[in-house]
């Protein structure tokens, strides 16, 4: 059997910019790599009993080892060749640890740190009373007048928050707008009516309700009864929702939230009551539903800009507008560098190089 040469320089390292538990062992390829059958990866934390941890193809100059964090290892790879190993010298030994910093999501730290000064500029601007610019929303716009609407016909207002869980955006962002409609019913004395499925979603909306009352300085006016759990099934709950716009008649109703298959079911019958309906969801495949069947649909992010539109809170709309300005810069970005690619494959600019 003919002898073959080992691989050399065996170089064993941190693996950069990751969370920890990876070594990257690199070396020179064996002069006999076109024979091979490839590389096999030996391991040991004493240098003295070393076990096989990998294998890879020849003309494979580099393998990272899966480790645990704070142990010294030392490396060795043997050429291999039917039957035959011959092993290089061992690597000196090295400790895997987790990078404060991944050098290459440099990108997104800039981002943020753009983002971060846009929000903070603009709410600094809103604190000292500069009025900032957002777009009109039909949806939220309409909120006054379906109040109003709800306030002289003496009739109550319904709000759906949907099906989802507290941990769902599109619930957070529907308990923030309650929390402002509830307010504005307080100060027309207006009934609300705000059934849930799910019991979490209800215990942290009846907290906001009986808060808006409570800033509106009308805390004796805020009902108990008003804010309730139904049922945790989703179509017995859209069934006793049912029943509520049929039996009360709401003048106005807020589906708003987390939705899946009974938004129709809910906005139809809102629709056969003559109630104004405004509905949002995040959910893209509800959408065609709600635009059908209400008056006015927040979509995407709208549903989540909502609360601050409504509330004007400085802090909300600086940081509503600071997002929107840090978006006209990734699309300037984007853009821009979209117009220098083209110009690089002009054939005409080809004949300058």
């Amino acid at each position: 059997m003919v002898a073959i040469a080992p691989p050399t320089d065996v170089y064993a390292s941190d693996t950069p910019d990751d969370g920890g538990g990876v070594v990257t062992i690199q070396w020179q390829l064996s002069p006999d790599d076109a024979y091979l059958d490839g590389y096999e990866i030996y391991r040991s934390e004493d240098n003295v009993d070393y076990e096989r941890v990998g294998f890879i193809g020849k003309g494979r100059t580099m393998y990272e080892d899966e480790t645990e964090d704070g142990t010294n290892y030392f490396y060795k790879i043997a050429a291999l060749i039917d039957t035959m190993k011959v092993y290089s010298e061992t690597s000196k030994p090295v400790m895997s640890s987790a990078q404060w910093i991944d050098r290459n999501k440099i990108n997104i730290i800039i981002a943020i740190i753009i983002f971060g000064a846009f929000i903070l500029y603009f709410t600094y601007h809103a604190r000292k009373g500069k009025e900032l610019y957002i777009r009109k929303i039909a949806g939220l716009q309409a909120i006054d007048d379906a109040i109003g609407r709800a306030t002289e016909m003496g009739k109550p207002i319904l709000y759906c928050p949907g099906i989802g869980y507290m941990e769902d955006i599109a619930t957070i962002a529907s308990l923030s707008i309650l929390g402002e409609v509830a307010k504005k019913c307080a100060q027309y004395d207006t009934k609300l009516i705000n059934p849930h499925v799910e019991p979490i979603v209800y215990t942290v909306a009846r907290e906001i309700v009986k808060e808006a009352y409570t800033q509106a300085g009308r805390p004796d006016a805020f009902d108990p009864d008003s804010v309730y759990f139904i049922t945790d099934l989703q179509f017995a709950y859209a069934a006793a929702v049912d029943g509520i716009m049929v039996r009360e008649r709401p003048a106005t109703n807020f589906l708003i939230g987390w939705f899946r298959a009974e938004s129709l079911i809910l906005a139809e019958t809102g629709a056969s009551t003559g109630a104004i309906q405004i509905a949002g969801t995040d959910q893209v495949s509800q959408l065609p539903f709600f635009v059908t069947a209400c008056d006015y649909t927040l979509i995407g992010e709208e549903l989540y800009a909502a609360s601050a539109y409504i509330s004007k809170e400085p802090i909300l709309l600086g940081a509503i507008k600071g997002e929107d300005s840090g978006k006209l810069v990734i699309v300037g970005i984007l853009i821009a560098a979209s117009i220098i690619g083209l110009l690089t494959t002009l054939p005409i600019l080809n004949l300058f190089r």
